[in-house]
């Protein structure tokens, strides 16, 4: 009696049936979206590991598309990095204005945004990593879009502190100043810490709180006492 059902009695192969026109094949997305590939490539990064070095077969290959599908979205690897970076400091502005908002009553503005910075820094998303990291190893692009977040963060710390010093009845010296060496500041050392092991951080946590004491004494003296910069 001859079997049909593995073919094996009369040699004949059975293979599996060809995938329909437009239908992806095995293990591949059939839809895929910008903010999916932009997560593919965060799942890429770290800190040992730069935008600048995602290739687009890489991305691909994470976000499970054929190569070609890439291009529906982005030009390139580049414009797909200067995204991330974009993502990134928009999703880190959040978090840390949020920090601040949530400070409770009589508790350190300044202490609570340090330490929410921080615990970015260790968090999963490497949010934190890409905008430090990409302001120094990546490319001009990446530089330019780095360099505006930060000016982003600038412009927001700057409306809170004429917002609290309105609030606590407090004088402030040239506040976007006072915005830009905090940001500046803080972003540098979030830089240092990412080469130092967790047990460190708390370290530089009270350093860095100290430091953002002194420029807003400093800000709040020269304010009080009409002091201008020579």
């Amino acid at each position: 009696m001859m079997r049909y059902d593995s073919g094996m009695t009369t040699g004949i192969k059975i293979r599996p049936p060809s995938p329909r026109r437009g239908q992806a094949p095995q293990g591949r997305k059939p839809v895929i979206t910008r903010e999916d590939l932009i997560t593919a490539a965060l799942k890429l990064v770290g800190p040992n590991r730069s935008v600048s070095t995602l290739s687009l077969r890489e991305v691909a290959r994470e976000a499970g598309i054929a190569p070609n599908s890439f291009y529906r979205h982005f030009r390139d690897v580049d414009e797909l990095a200067i995204a991330l970076i974009d993502q990134a400091g928009r999703s880190l502005r959040k978090i840390i204005g949020e920090a601040r908002y949530r400070a409770a009553s009589g508790r350190s503005i300044v202490r609570s945004s340090v330490e929410t910075f921080m615990e970015q820094l260790s968090a999963d998303e490497k949010l934190l990593h890409i905008v430090l990291r990409e302001g120094t190893v990546g490319s001009e692009a990446f530089k330019q879009a780095v360099e505006r977040e930060l000016h982003s963060f600038e412009e927001e710390l700057c409306v809170d502190l004429i917002r609290l010093a309105e609030l606590n009845k407090l004088p402030i010296y040239e506040p976007q100043l006072v915005a830009k060496a905090i940001t500046r500041l803080v972003f540098a050392m979030g830089t240092a810490a990412m080469d130092l092991p967790p047990d460190r951080h708390p370290e530089l946590i009270e350093d860095m709180v100290k430091i953002l004491r002194m420029i807003m004494v400093g800000t709040q003296t020269m304010a009080r006492e009409g002091i201008v910069a020579d």
